[in-house]
């Protein structure tokens, strides 16, 4: 009895089961090693397509080689009319003057000093010799006693001489011929030549066509019982004997201006003509815009008198320089 106990004590006791822990839904689900990617995987493109591609590559490799002299000499051809026109630019801008000529200038009757201008005889040959005959006086009139009518921020315009009167009469006694023909050519021949500003600082000009002038009216008009297209000219052109001076780059009188010399000496007495004080311009005034409109003949005077002097700036001696 004993015995038996002893052999039921040594036997092993039997443990209950422990209960497995519980994982959270979330841990779960989450991988728990990174499936790496096969090689198919990471060359996803046929043999076709890298065909393709490598051909395409090489098409562009030999183009670029083919088409590389053709871009060379591209930028030469390029290259060559850019030196041309720097070249002109610099020849149009380097004149020699062939002849001098001088104006001595009064501001309200006190001298303001003298201005020696240089024409040009090779590159504008006529309006050189239109400003010089009219400078001597061998025209039969002259700059003498004539005023400076508008002083404008870049450039002193001078009157010129009239068309009509006295001076006319003179004109045609000795001959001479106002007509600004050979003036509008060369002034075309200029600016077909030089291209840019023409009227810098320093430059003389001489004012031969008006750019604001409105085209010729086409109007019907009966003449022996027909009726006839005629057209009727607005306003007058200029002369071809008022010049201009400009005293800062006036590229707006490049549509009007035939540049025929510049200024060697006495730029500081076209700067003194610039300081004079000028009638104001009212161009913005809503009454003058309405009266210019409707055409009153007031609102055309007015616009005649902005930027005139009011001080008396007059020619009081010109002639040749030897």
């Amino acid at each position: 009895m004993l015995q038996s106990q002893k052999i039921l004590n040594s036997s092993p006791q039997i443990l209950p089961p422990t209960p497995s822990p519980k994982i959270h839904p979330l841990v779960q689900n989450f991988p728990t090693s990174r499936s790496l990617p096969s090689p198919k995987q990471t060359c996803n493109l046929s043999r076709r397509e890298l065909t393709l591609r490598g051909n395409s590559s090489l098409l562009l490799l030999w183009g670029s080689l083919v088409l590389e002299p053709f871009n060379l000499s591209r930028a030469r051809a390029d290259e060559l009319p850019n030196a041309d026109k720097n070249e002109q630019e610099q020849n149009c801008a380097n004149k020699d003057p062939t002849k001098r000529v001088f104006l001595d200038i009064s501001i309200d009757g006190k001298s303001a000093g003298r201005i020696v201008i240089g024409l040009y005889g090779d590159s504008a040959p006529a309006g050189a010799a239109r400003f010089s005959s009219l400078v001597s006086g061998t025209a039969g009139i002259s700059y003498r006693r004539k005023e400076f009518i508008k002083i404008m921020p870049n450039y002193v315009q001078h009157g010129g001489v009239r068309s009509y009167g006295v001076d006319a009469e003179l004109a045609r006694r000795s001959g001479s011929n106002l007509e600004i023909e050979r003036l509008m050519e060369e002034w075309k021949t200029n600016n077909e030549r030089c291209p840019g500003t023409k009227n810098l600082a320093g430059t003389v000009g001489i004012i031969v066509r008006d750019p604001s002038k409105p085209p010729p009216k086409i109007k019907l008009v009966a003449r022996q019982g027909k009726l006839e297209i005629d057209q009727e000219e607005v306003g007058k052109d200029p002369n071809g004997t008022e010049f201009v001076i400009a005293t800062k780059d006036s590229p707006e009188l490049d549509a009007s201006s035939l540049v025929v010399g510049r200024v060697l000496e006495g730029m500081e007495v076209a700067e003194k003509i610039g300081e004079v004080k000028t009638v104001q311009e009212n161009t913005g005034s809503p009454y003058f815009r309405v009266a210019k409109l409707i055409g009153d003949k007031r609102a055309v005077v007015a616009e005649r008198g902005f930027n005139r002097p009011y001080s008396k700036v007059l020619v009081t001696n010109c002639g040749l320089m030897e």
